[in-house]
C-alpha cells in the first residue's frame, strides 16, 4: 500500500496563498451578485462554496505565512486596470479556478479527501461562471 507524503511547511505557505486567493476571488463575485444584483440564488451558491474551501490545519498555514516577503506582492499594470463589472467577475473567476486547481494538485501529497472537495469546487466555479458571465449585461 502507498502512504501519503506530508505536506512539507514549504507547501503550507502555497496552500495558505491559494486557500486565500480562492475565498477572496469567490468573496468577490458573491458580493457583486449580493449587493449589485440582490440574487440571492447565486449568492447563496457562492457562499456555500466559499465556505466549502476550507481545510483544518489553519495554525500550520498561518504558521508560514510570509506576505511581507512575497516576491511577487507589488501589483502588476494589469492588476490595477479593471474596465467593468464584467472584467471584475472574469478576474475573479479566473483567480479563484486557478487557486482551487492549485489545492486540489497539492493535496493530491497528503489528503485525497482535501483534493476532491477542491476539484468540486473549481467544477462548481466553471458551471457559476458559465451561468453569471453569460448573463452579464
Amino acid at each position: 500500500m502507498k502512504t501519503k507524503n506530508m505536506v512539507s511547511p514549504e507547501l503550507f505557505r502555497v496552500i495558505d496563498a491559494n486557500l486565500n486567493r480562492l475565498k477572496e476571488g469567490i468573496r468577490v463575485v458573491e458580493d457583486i451578485m449580493r449587493y449589485r444584483d440582490n440574487n440571492k440564488e447565486l449568492s447563496s451558491k457562492l457562499k456555500q462554496l466559499r465556505h466549502l474551501a476550507r481545510v483544518e490545519e489553519t495554525l500550520e498555514l498561518l504558521k508560514q505565512r510570509d506576505s511581507i516577503n512575497d516576491v511577487l506582492r507589488p501589483s502588476t499594470k494589469s492588476e490595477l486596470n479593471r474596465t467593468d463589472i464584467k472584467n471584475i467577475l472574469t478576474a475573479n473567476f479566473k483567480r479563484a479556478e486557478e487557486s482551487s486547481r492549485v489545492l486540489e494538485e497539492l493535496y493530491k501529497l497528503s489528503n485525497a479527501a482535501y483534493s476532491e472537495n477542491f476539484k468540486h469546487i473549481r467544477y462548481e466555479l466553471y458551471s457559476l461562471e458559465k451561468e453569471i458571465l453569460l448573463n452579464e449585461k
